[in-house]
């Protein structure tokens, strides 16, 4: 049996690898488990109940969540093999982004996770003709809820859902996931079931993840990187638990003890945040063992000739720290797969050399989403790239004459369908014989092997004719663990500056070892001492760089930066329009003063 339609995977479970625990999470304080046979029949229910609201082919159903469940799951199968069409948003969209996707779609049905979301859309249905009714997730006595969407499928209803999905064909639209993008309007990414499987396929080899083992899942399923890698877990057989709205990552990592999971690079900044703030909690011989450590981990290479000492002092470290966060992830992490952003290599090799491989990948929703990704194979992974195109895929960088740098370009069955009701868009980024532009700027390293260096589009130059990529330099800068987020800046100026966030636990750290009094995040970044300090780490990650790229100025902030505010994206990129318009009075400051670094 095979799969060619999302709605497929289900049933090519049951018939290959019939799971007891296919799908997990915790109601209250006990586990809801649902088995491969159970899944099939929620779906069915969610299926019978959306025909008895009259909704036909080709309508428009919206999901609104801060995490997925298997509830959710459920509603996307049952919506799917139907042919209505989920729309899932995300739940830190603005209020204008609500309003265009929900008339954009002309979304008929809202499934909202609580009372805060549902509160949300409520107040958008005066300007939102389209939207008929809403449904929560969470009971709650004075609003339609789970039990009232699904409906106990007769033989009638069955009857009609086989013909139904027998109607629909795997090039058929099976979603549009809306872009928040990083300035202007939002796009309806239109994906088929063809686009998806054929990036489930061709990614699910490449993963050990199979029947014997556990997943977790605690990202968003508005974002397809996540959505996907739920499809391919249960290709695979995996079992997924998802993490609930009130629990946290920690506490619910050493409880399931998954053998795989995805993560943001923000996950594993915090990750190594922690650590640090534990060493400086030890005594002063614990914390000098455990930054060894760290600088061991930091050292570890993915190839090249075996090293002796460089392996006997990995495995003092592992005995030292790295045991100890590898229990804090439950014990047995077998992979964490990062996307969405770049990561920084150090804290790759740092986890990986700690026997918690982490292996990063590359995709936008428009390729459902998977483009690259580093292997979990011997020879497989290089640090410091988004690893080997997938299967399948044909990839090209579009580089001047003698350049090797170049905008990415993919063609493959992974690529959208277009952008919904946006023909002009989907020109301007599909050319006619199927290459995608991605809009990335990157190279070839290491023969086979994507480095990303910037977005073609923020790349600028400075007023003395040099280019610069900023996400480069960014990347860069990060290496700090004293930097927790950075703008860097210099569109025909003369030199490049950054805005900085300091990573202020590590900060107030710092400041008791060296006697500063510490007040306020708002208050210290105009300390002397701390602008110094903040000063010579800039200067020592830069040391490598040509001196057109070294950062001349910078401006500490104190406000952290989220989609909720603005400045990030739901992807967490940052939007650069927004964060220039908000500081500029600060950005001209800085080239009023000249540089100082």
């Amino acid at each position: 049996m095979d799969f060619r339609r999302l709605f497929d995977i289900l049933p090519y479970q049951q018939a290959r690898f019939p799971n007891p625990v296919a799908l997990a999470c915790k109601e209250g304080i006990e586990w809801q488990r649902y088995s491969t046979a159970a899944c099939i029949e929620e779906a069915n229910r969610v299926s019978a109940g959306l025909m008895a609201l009259g909704l036909k082919r080709g309508d428009k159903v919206a999901i609104l969540t801060q995490r997925g469940s298997p509830r959710w799951v459920f509603l996307d199968i049952g919506m799917q093999q139907i042919g209505v069409i989920p729309v899932p948003i995300h739940a830190s969209c603005s209020r204008e982004e609500l309003t265009f996707i929900l008339n954009d779609a002309a979304v008929q049905y809202g499934i909202v996770a609580n009372r805060e979301l549902l509160d949300k859309l409520k107040a958008l249905q005066p300007e939102t003709p389209a939207l008929k009714g809403l449904f929560t997730l969470q009971e709650l006595p004075d609003a339609p809820g789970w039990q009232d969407l699904i409906v106990e499928p007769t033989a009638k209803h069955l009857d009609a859902l086989q013909g139904l999905r027998s109607a629909i064909h795997e090039d058929d639209l099976a979603t549009i996931i809306y872009t928040s993008g990083t300035t202007g309007e939002p796009k309806g990414v239109m994906l088929s079931h063809k686009n998806i499987v054929s990036n489930i396929k061709a990614t699910i080899t490449l993963i050990p993840a199979d029947y014997s083992k556990r997943a977790v899942s605690f990202l968003p399923l508005s974002h397809i990187f996540e959505r996907m890698v739920i499809f391919t877990y249960m290709a695979a057989g995996t079992s997924v638990f998802f993490l609930d709205q009130q629990e946290n990552v920690p506490d619910f990592l050493r409880e399931v003890k998954p053998h795989y999971f995805t993560a943001v690079p923000r996950f594993l900044e915090k990750a190594y945040d922690a650590i640090l703030e534990g060493a400086n909690q030890r005594s002063l011989l614990l914390k000098r063992l455990i930054l060894w450590a760290i600088s061991v981990g930091e050292q570890y290479k993915e190839r090249g000739p075996f090293r002796p000492l460089y392996w006997i002092k990995l495995q003092l470290a592992s005995l030292l720290a790295f045991w100890y966060w590898r229990r804090q992830l439950g014990g047995r992490v077998e992979g964490i797969i990062v996307g969405a952003a770049a990561l920084q290599p150090r804290l790759a090799r740092l986890f990986t050399a700690a026997g918690i491989p982490v292996r990063e990948g590359y995709g936008m929703t428009e390729t459902s989403p998977v483009i690259s990704f580093n292997r979990f194979a011997p020879g497989g992974t290089r640090f410091g790239t988004v690893g080997i195109p997938i299967p399948g895929l044909e990839l090209r960088i579009d580089a001047p004459e003698g350049e090797e740098e170049g905008e990415i370009l993919v063609k493959g069955p992974n690529v959208m369908l277009g952008y919904y009701q946006r023909k002009e868009a989907t020109d301007a980024i599909l050319t006619e014989d199927g290459w995608l532009h991605t809009g990335d700027i990157g190279k070839i390293v290491h023969k086979r092997f994507l480095q990303i260096t910037g977005r073609r589009k923020d790349i600028f130059k400075t007023s003395g004719g040099k280019y610069i990529a900023p996400q480069e330099l960014e990347t860069v800068l990060k290496s700090s663990p004293y930097i927790e987020e950075c703008l860097v800046l210099g569109f025909q100026r003369p030199f490049a500056t950054a805005l900085v966030m300091p990573n202020f636990n590590l900060l107030q750290s710092w400041c008791a070892e060296n006697d500063i009094h510490w007040t306020a995040p708002q208050f210290m970044v105009h300390n002397h001492k701390v602008v110094q300090f903040m000063a010579a780490e800039i200067e020592k990650a830069s040391v490598d760089l040509p001196g057109y790229k070294r950062i001349r100025n910078f401006h500490l902030l104190h406000e952290p930066w989220s989609a909720e505010t603005g400045e990030l994206t739901p992807t967490l990129k940052a939007r650069r329009d927004v964060i220039l318009e908000k500081f500029s009075k600060e950005v001209d400051g800085l080239y009023e003063q000249g540089s100082r670094i």
